[in-house]
């Protein structure tokens, strides 16, 4: 054992007593082993010294993050049991959308079985912080895909569905953007606007998607409706049909949530992620009037239900810790930098960038 200050600090070394915050707060957890990640946080909060393993064990656990930070640039995210079924089912779906394209079968079973094995890990899934460890923007329609079945199948027990609807709905994500296959990729991936042809053909995925799947029976109509409905508008301005939310089914309600989260928070050929709370505000807004506004709220305030004393980065990179949440508006908490909150309620010019922590 022995107490080192930050500069003596080493990747690798293993911290032995929790560290606090200025507030009281549990910044880590002893057991916490240190990489770039934990000396950042450790200077933002103005850390001078730690309680670390001094022995051999803690000398190699440090050549091996030395050695792993070489890698880190091809392998950013850490192993999980979670992402290791994500990439399974990635590699399924592609091969199941790819032969979609192709006319043949749905395999829906299979897709089944192995969505069965993602959420058997669901309480490890956090939408909010989640990222796929292998990322090409050229696969975004499968990446959407699983990430807006995770989150159709959260935010169905969030807002009270009965557990048999838990699965389907999960497969509704899964399955929502299916017409995309027998779209041409050109002007799925086109970086400029599209033009009133090209718009009109990349609309018919939804009706494409739903005549792909309405005759499968190990899929319920909530299903299908979600492919044929997830753009549809509570207003009626969506589409294909332009029907209000008196016709909108239940799933593509819970779905458009989803979707709409997904597709902007994950690269594109022709825009970039942005951050996950602007994304949740901008859903709060489109509550008034495009989707469902009960789902919408819990769906926001499940999101973001974090315990103070989460550390959180900020969009001019600064990093505090959540002190207080306001009900009325979860995206935008109290953050404590350096000893002076910082309420995001008022400077609107700053946002949640990342959850650290």
């Amino acid at each position: 054992m022995a107490v080192v200050t930050l500069s003596q600090l080493k990747l690798g070394d293993k911290i032995i007593e929790d560290v606090l915050t200025q507030l009281g707060s549990i910044l880590f957890h002893k057991g916490r082993i240190v990489t770039p990640k934990e000396i950042e946080i450790l200077q933002a909060f103005l850390i001078t010294a730690v309680e670390i393993e001094s022995n051999q064990s803690s000398n190699k656990m440090r050549d091996d993050v030395e050695e792993e930070k070489v890698q880190e640039i091809s392998l950013p995210v850490s192993a999980s049991p979670l992402h290791d079924e994500y990439d399974q089912m990635f590699k399924l779906l592609r091969q199941v959308f790819n032969s979609q394209a192709a006319g043949q079968a749905l395999q829906v079973m299979d897709i089944r079985k192995q969505l069965e094995k993602i959420l058997e890990h669901i309480k490890s899934y956090n939408l909010l912080t989640f990222t796929p460890r292998h990322f090409m923007e050229k696969d975004y329609l499968f990446h959407n895909s699983i990430t807006t079945a995770l989150t159709s199948y959260q935010i169905a027990q969030w807002t009270g569905f009965p557990q048999k609807d838990w699965m389907q709905l999960a497969l509704a994500g899964l399955f929502h953007d299916i017409g995309n296959v027998r779209i041409d990729k050109e002007i799925l991936t086109k970086p400029d606007t599209l033009s009133v042809e090209e718009k009109e053909e990349m609309m018919r995925h939804t009706v494409l998607g739903y005549q792909m799947l309405k005759n499968i029976s190990a899929l319920n109509e909530g299903v299908k409706m979600a492919a044929l409905q997830h753009h549809e508008k509570i207003d009626g301005t969506g589409y294909p049909l332009g029907i209000d939310a008196t016709k909108i089914h239940p799933y593509a309600k819970i779905v458009a949530i989803a979707d709409i989260f997904h597709a902007m928070t994950l690269n594109k050929a022709y825009r970039k992620a942005a951050s996950a709370y602007l994304v949740l505000e901008q859903i709060q807004s489109d509550a008034f009037g495009k989707l469902d506004p009960a789902y919408v709220r819990t769906f926001v305030e499940k999101a973001t239900q974090f315990h103070n004393g989460t550390v959180v980065k900020l969009n001019d990179e600064r990093i505090g810790e959540i002190v207080f949440s306001d009900h009325n508006q979860p995206t935008r908490p109290w953050v404590s930098i350096d000893g002076v909150i910082v309420n995001l309620i008022i400077d609107r010019n700053l946002h949640i960038k990342e959850v650290l922590r």
